[in-house]
């Protein structure tokens, strides 16, 4: 394994969080995309449901962006320090649930963008330690913005996850190959 599923737990979500807003499009613009994104991200504690919380979300999700773009193991522990200063980040081992112990970031009275933001922060902390900042991405298709982690073991994830650009990106060299040996 590459990173611990903590980490790798974190980082993707992450990705995800950064994604809601794709192209123009912001799956955040109401408070039914967040709890689409809870249901697949399932924060501990409880949440308010106002207008004030999404947004706040929402600056969680700029924020993290700008991870995928800083230009230095320095600069990126910056701005994780910064994240977790303004979480009010205050780690503690949990079990709970069907969970063995595990580390919990914040308490679970925390705003609910404090949690997404500290739980973030550690998983960008983890590669930041391990000089692994270039498994930060940018979709390689043409017409894709959207950020990556790459969590494969030889670095070659190209794609993001977001809007099945590998495989279109695949399908369109495919048939320029085809109508290149067709010409």
């Amino acid at each position: 394994m590459l990173f611990g599923n903590d980490t790798q737990i974190a980082l993707t979500e992450a990705a995800v969080l950064v994604n809601t807003l794709s192209e123009g499009v912001d799956e955040l613009e109401t408070y039914a995309g967040l709890d689409r994104f809870l249901e697949r991200f399932p924060m501990s504690g409880g949440r308010a449901g106002t207008a004030e919380e999404l947004e706040q979300v929402r600056q969680v999700r700029e924020r993290l962006r700008t991870l995928w773009t800083a230009g230095s193991r320095e600069e990126a522990a910056k701005i994780v320090n910064a994240i977790l200063r303004e979480a009010e980040a205050q780690p503690y081992l949990s079990k709970h649930d069907e969970y063995d112990w595990h580390l919990h970031v914040t308490r679970p009275e925390a705003p609910l963008a404090h949690r997404i933001a500290a739980e973030a922060a550690m998983g960008f902390l983890d590669l930041i330690r391990d000089d692994r900042l270039d498994r930060l991405k940018f979709c390689g298709a043409d017409d894709c913005s959207d950020v990556l982690v790459d969590l494969s073991k030889n670095k070659s994830k190209r794609y993001c996850d977001t809007a099945n650009c590998g495989n279109r990106m695949n399908v369109a060299a495919y048939r320029a190959r085809k109508r290149e040996r067709q010409g």
